[in-house]
């Protein structure tokens, strides 16, 4: 696959064009308010970042309060994200203060950059974690679908039998619904934000099998965005990759800080949500959590700990601390390769401590990920965005029937109606925004009531 050997700039990189906005309006004072905090706010204020909140991070449905949901992950990335921006923003405008001449980027700039894409790099994702994105690809790749699959294209069929959270998340921050408004773009966030959102910039195809380039592991956009997404690499002067015709660059350099800023926060957090849950030996994960900081055994700290959760959260706060100098120090000394497009792996892999991380990841796939309840809940919700699926996709193909009408009728009109001429794959790619975007609770409200198991209250 030919390679580029040229490197990209961070004169280009960083713009504050808008996505899908030429309204003059839009040119507004930055002295109070950068662009790049206005595209952290926008994303705040989204319905699709509130929805967050009942979706899974590691326990599904948890009963307990404490348990991390995508919400508070993806604001915990967020801070995490914009310490390693700002830091990284510092030693950028020092080695390149023609930024802050010619540009007025400041340091706080690459922090909400790093912020606002951290903010948003689980918005795309389905119920039930992980796993619904593998019930959504179940679906499409059974016999109950194949009938509706059959005037796509390889790389829509690939799209939809690889389901892919990330590339859903560019479409929610990019695709205004047409019954919606006339205003296309979406939150018209910045082309840099959208960038650094974006960790895997290229489409589903080609598939790129044993790939050791962290970029290339998974694609980052529909084909409903591809276009888009060309514009904005283009616009910023992202590296190509790939054959003639393919959208399929090197990441924007940001990129690679959102997604450390995500290793950390779910390799530690959760991992101590597995502590506080009682899934993980205390002992054994304190233990760990010394290992990283390189406590000695037996140290004593100033502070009298009289509840060892509570010792865990400071063990945490430390490592976090830790973890971001170290981060940052990795990509400022990778910096030329990064921007040449020759390094292509997660931060997080040359930390010293990746060994005890490894050992932490293990234990949490073990001890947390797999624990009983997580798997029969994750087992129910195949059936469940299987089931929505099978019955929306219906509802919109054969609307003939009298059931599937009413059926229709429980759908939003925003993901039924679509104008004139639109194609099969865009029918079925609404309905799958449809699934994809509720929370695990209404998704399962939902199943129940289409399949009978549950009647809603008459009042």
């Amino acid at each position: 696959m030919p390679q580029t050997t040229t490197t990209t700039t961070w004169d280009k990189l960083i713009s504050k064009k808008r996505f899908e906005t030429t309204d003059p309006k839009y040119s507004t004072d930055e002295s109070v308010r950068g662009e790049f905090q206005r595209d952290y706010d926008r994303i705040i204020f989204s319905p699709a970042f509130r929805r967050l909140q009942n979706k899974t991070q590691v326990m599904p449905m948890p009963e307990s309060d404490f348990v991390h949901n995508r919400l508070t992950h993806s604001l915990e990335a967020s801070v995490v994200g914009r310490s390693l921006g700002r830091i990284v923003g510092k030693s950028i405008l020092e080695r390149h203060p023609e930024l802050a001449q010619e540009k007025t980027i400041q340091e706080a700039d690459f922090g909400d950059i790093v912020a606002a894409a951290c903010l948003a790099h689980d918005i795309g994702n389905p119920p039930f974690g992980h796993s619904g994105e593998d019930a959504i690809s179940a679906y499409f790749q059974s016999e109950e679908a194949q009938p509706y699959l059959t005037a796509l294209t390889a790389a829509e069929l690939n799209d939809l039998v690889r389901f892919e959270g990330n590339a859903a998340g560019f479409r929610v921050l990019t695709y205004t619904y047409p019954a919606h408004c006339s205003m296309t773009g979406g939150l018209s966030l910045t082309y840099t934000t959208l960038a650094t959102f974006t960790k895997y910039p290229k489409e589903s195809l080609p598939e790129i099998a044993g790939t050791k380039n962290t970029s290339e592991k998974k694609y980052g956009f529909l084909q409903t965005e591809k276009a888009w997404f060309n514009t904005i690499a283009q616009e910023l002067g992202l590296l190509k990759k790939g054959a003639e015709g393919e959208v399929f660059y090197h990441r924007h350099p940001l990129a690679f800080l959102v997604e450390a800023a995500d290793d950390i926060c779910y390799r530690i957090i959760d991992f101590e949500d597995g502590l506080k849950l009682g899934l993980v030996p205390q002992e054994q994960g304190m233990d760990l959590f010394r290992r990283i900081l390189n406590d000695a055994p037996g140290r004593k700290s100033s502070l009298t700990f009289f509840d060892w959760r509570e010792e865990i959260g400071y063990l945490r706060a430390r490592i976090i601390n830790k973890l971001i100098e170290e981060t940052t120090a990795l990509f400022l000394q990778h910096e030329s390769g990064i921007l040449a497009g020759t390094y292509d792996k997660p931060l997080i892999n040359e930390l010293a401590c990746k060994p005890v991380l490894d050992e932490i990841k293990d234990l949490s796939i073990r001890l947390i990920y797999q624990n009983r309840p997580v798997l029969e809940i994750e087992a129910a919700g195949f059936e469940v965005l299987g089931g929505l699926l099978d019955a929306c996709i219906k509802a919109v193909f054969k609307p003939e029937s009298k059931h599937h009408r009413k059926l229709a009728a429980l759908v939003p009109p925003q993901f039924i109606k679509l104008p004139d001429g639109a194609t099969d794959y865009e029918r079925i790619i609404h309905i799958t925004d449809f699934v994809a975007g509720l929370t695990d609770q209404a998704a399962i409200n939902l199943y129940r009531k289409i399949k009978g198991i549950e009647l809603p209250r008459m009042y």
